[in-house]
This record gives C-alpha cells, structure tokens and sequence, in this order.
C-alpha cells in the first residue's frame, strides 16, 4: 500500500472517515453528485445529499458498499448539503455525526443511531444542542468520547465567538490569531455536548497561537484526531492552500503545536482525511478530483501507507 488506490472507482466518494469495527475496516464518506450548482466560495456545488457507508476485510480487499445509510430526505430538521461526517460506537450501538444546513440555511451538527456499522442511520429529530459549523470528528478514550468540529468560509465557522452567532460574522484580520476548531466532551448518551465546546489551540514552534494570515498552517476545516506513541496528533486541512497538517499534544484538549504536512496538495480544491491502525500499519484516507478531470465537486476516496520516523514525524506524502 506505498502506492495509492481508488476505493470506489464507479462513484464520487469524498471526505472519508475510517473506522476498524468487528475487525473490518468501514468507510463514511460524503457522497458527491453533479448538481448543476455553479462553484462559489461558500461551497454551495458541494450540494451531498445522502450517505453511503462501505466496508473491507484488509486494505487490500474488496471494498462492499452497504447502500445508503441516511439521506437528506429523512432528517425532520434539514435544510440542504450533508457534509463530511463521523461514526462512534458505544454499548452495541453506532451514532453517525453528521453536519448539515437547517432551514435557516445554517450549518449545525446532527446524530443518527444504528445497532450495526453498517448502517442504515436513524436520525434524532433535532440538531444537537448549541452545535453550530461543520466536520465533526469524534476521539474516544477510556471510555469518553470528544467531539471536535469547525470549518471556516463556506463551513461558517467565522459566524462565531465564544459559541454565539455574532455579527458581522467575519474572518480575523491577518495578523489576528487564527479562529481554532472547537472541542466538546459528549454526554453519556452519546446525543447531546456534555460541556460548552471550548477552542482547540495551534501553536507555532514558538508556542504563539498561528494568525489568520498564516495559511499554509491555520486551521481551515476537516479535524481528525488520533493518538500514535503516547501522543495526541490533531490533523486537519488548510482549504485555502489545499494541504493536510498537523500538530501534537499531551492532552486530547490540546494545546497542539505545529509539526509539519501529511499530504500535499491533490488534484481539486478540497482536501480532507482520515488515519487509521489497522493489523499493526496506519493508514491516510482522503480524496482527489483526478478521475473526475479535476471537478473540485466530484471526488474519489483513496487510501495509502502512513508512515512515521523514529522520533514520530509523520512522512509527508505527495498528493499528485
């Protein structure tokens, strides 16, 4: 698995989030489509509408795609565009944590409930409670599981301080610190915030948090935590300048300091992952826009090696 392979070559699949259940590894994508809706820089030809979930008994198997596991049409509170999401298991049971836009037109978090991985997803009649933004990622250890979620631009992210929509809703100005994604332990039963999301801090080397205006390290959207060696590794896309980061810590709240890229840019706009042990080897999940002629809307999920170096510096891998 040094080289790259397609996962679903005959549909667009993005964003994937991997898992090992039952000693599987299962695959939640986003499911692309052509819509028609012209690009803009709120995202609105990113227009996904349901979910697929697929499995694999090693990574070099067939990869079963299990059909759709929840669709726009069967969430009560949805608006429109089901974005990247996560699965979580506890007691038997699989929540799918999903962002998706209220009839408001804003983003929020919803959860989705099945007694097997696979699916299919029942979801909850109402968005979690103080959720807001979107690409939730969620961390379990020791039994506690931790929500981490935010995205800016077209994500909605700068809508937001101290957890309240706040106008004029901007950006930072550059030389401001950069707006952090957001962390929230969940309750025991898994459905709502056990705790007011609170920020997740970047340093740089210097232990200042990184400013808006560094864009080839802040913070843009697509968080993914896992922990390699006794350390927290906080992974995540700079959108903008198209890389996959990353930066460590001794706590699953942070802070995390800057360590460097795990992928280059791919071929399309977007970039987005998922790392994951299996069998004794980790793996990248992500995704490109080559088979589809660079259509930044209609992307293929990949997977490849990850490798680390003997003081735990993820090997950068080339995205193109």
């Amino acid at each position: 698995m040094k080289t790259p392979r397609y996962l679903v070559p005959n549909d667009y699949m993005a964003d994937p989030s991997a898992h090992v259940f039952e000693d599987k590894i299962y695959i939640y994508p986003s499911h692309d489509w052509e819509s028609g809706i012209a690009e803009n820089d709120n995202g609105d030809h990113f227009n996904m509408r349901d979910y697929h979930a697929f499995s694999m008994e090693d990574p070099e198997s067939e990869v079963i795609d299990h059909g759709v596991v929840l669709s726009v049409k069967d969430i009560p509170w949805a608006g429109r565009q089901l974005w990247d999401a996560d699965v979580a298991h506890k007691d038997g049971k699989y929540y799918l944590y999903f962002p998706l836009k209220d009839q408001n037109d804003i983003f929020r978090l919803g959860v989705a409930i099945s007694d097997r991985p696979e699916g299919p997803f029942v979801p909850e009649a109402n968005p979690m409670k103080g959720s807001y933004s979107i690409d939730p990622c969620v961390f379990e250890e020791n039994g506690v599981h931790y929500v981490y979620f935010g995205g800016i631009w077209g994500g909605q992210l700068q809508f937001y301080r101290d957890n309240k929509l706040t106008p004029p809703c901007s950006l930072p100005h550059f030389h401001e610190p950069a707006l952090c994604p957001k962390i929230a332990k969940l309750q025991d039963n898994m459905l709502e915030f056990a705790e007011v999301p609170c920020d997740i801090l970047l340093l740089d080397e210097e232990g200042n948090p990184l400013k808006q205006g560094d864009t080839e390290r802040r913070f843009f959207e697509a968080s993914w935590v896992h922990k390699y060696n006794g350390k927290y590794y906080f992974s995540y896309s700079t959108g903008d300048t198209h890389l996959l980061c990353y930066a460590t810590g001794d706590n699953p709240y942070g802070p995390f300091t800057y360590q460097g890229v795990i992928l280059t840019p791919v071929v399309g706009w977007t970039t987005h992952h998922s790392i994951l042990e299996f069998k004794g080897k980790w793996y990248l999940f992500y995704h490109d826009a080559v088979p589809a002629g660079g259509k930044t809307w209609l992307r293929s999920m990949k997977m490849i090696e990850l490798e680390y170096d003997e003081n735990g510096a993820i090997r950068t891998i080339a995205g193109q």
